[in-house]
């Protein structure tokens, strides 16, 4: 990119934030209100210079200008300051997590529900997911003298369970026992270090042992994850989706799960937030879009928050929050399964 002068860059700023808060192209008279200290006659040649440049464009039906993609980009990598929420936002998110119970589910659907409301738009998270499963704990329990139910949680949050046939002489205390065991030995272990561990087991261990491999088999097999996703209705108020047309192109966008999957299989954040803008994500179908994304988890379990809105995006807090979320993700992660 080319450079700018300081007095392009605190316009180009301006503009960017002046139309995200209006919607509507800005001109050199609104730009002098805001403390420009030169005339509007300046201010013109310089908003057609950043024209020029390709990080403005002039829409024909107004006087005024409105960002490009390459304007946009910029603002993010060059022209925004403070990222971070206020202390009293970031204490009332952190809050709503440490208020649930210790559910990844329940923290997937309070993420997206969060990333919504704060950034106005749309969002989305995956839970977390791993190659290799790690067994965290079983539980046994008897149903009646026949039936017993097993209960196994795995380290990335998964839980299943599976009905096993009993023999009408173990009792719950038998069940516990095993439970305990199996728990001590398998902690941790994927399922081929299960397979491969050496212990010697009764035929109801053996049973309850192979349950858990195949258990942990399918979770490992799964070709797809679970997407949570919410605020629609907040981006549906944007006025960008005035057009009933772009309407059924977001709902569909939000709706059609293999979309938002092979996007963020193309995409694959790593560390830290990445902001991808309109036609850097190489799909039409997302062109008219921005994308804030960031990874959580750890290398064992991990998953991805999103939030999706219109170009026209308020770039610093939207950032800001998948920002703070992720990481708050992170630490409960940690909190619930170690690591």
């Amino acid at each position: 990119m080319a450079d700018l002068t300081e007095r392009q860059r605190k316009l180009l700023a301006h503009v960017i934030q002046e139309y995200v808060d209006s919607a509507a192209p800005v001109g050199s008279e609104t730009l002098r209100h805001r403390g420009m200290n030169v005339s509007s006659a300046t201010i013109r040649n310089e908003l057609a210079v950043l024209e020029d440049s390709g990080y403005l464009r002039h829409p024909h039906t107004s006087a005024g200008r409105v960002p490009t993609e390459k304007g946009y980009r910029y603002f993010v990598e060059t022209l925004m300051d403070d990222l971070d929420l206020p202390l009293a936002e970031q204490r009332m998110i952190s809050h709503q997590f440490f208020q649930v119970t210790l559910d990844v589910e329940q923290w997937m659907r309070l993420t997206a529900a969060v990333l919504a409301h704060s950034s106005k738009s749309a969002a989305f998270v995956t839970a977390p997911q791993s190659s290799h499963s790690r067994f965290k704990h079983l539980q046994l329990v008897a149903i009646n003298e026949q039936v017993a139910l097993l209960v196994l949680v795995l380290q990335e949050g998964a839980i299943k369970q599976q009905m096993l046939a009993l023999n009408p002489s173990q009792t719950q205390q038998d069940l516990a026992a095993i439970s305990n065991r199996l728990n001590s030995h398998y902690k941790a272990k994927t399922v081929h270090q299960i397979r491969a561990y050496a212990l010697t087991l009764s035929p109801f261990e053996e049973q309850v042992a192979n349950a858990v491999i195949a258990l942990i088999e399918q979770v490992d097999q799964r070709t797809t994850r679970e997407i949570y996703r919410d605020g629609i209705a907040d981006i549906l108020r944007q006025p960008e989706f005035v057009a009933s047309d772009r309407i059924q192109t977001l709902l569909e966008i939000m709706e059609q799960r293999h979309l938002l999957e092979n996007v963020l299989k193309d995409l694959a954040p790593g560390r830290g937030v990445q902001v991808v803008i309109g036609a850097e994500n190489n799909r039409d179908e997302l062109s008219d879009y921005s994308l804030v994304l960031a990874r959580f988890g750890s290398d064992e379990a991990s998953g991805v928050v999103g939030v999706l809105g219109p170009q026209r995006m308020p770039y610093a807090r939207t950032i800001g929050v998948v920002r703070y979320v992720s990481g708050l993700l992170d630490n409960l992660m940690q909190r619930m399964f170690g690591g």
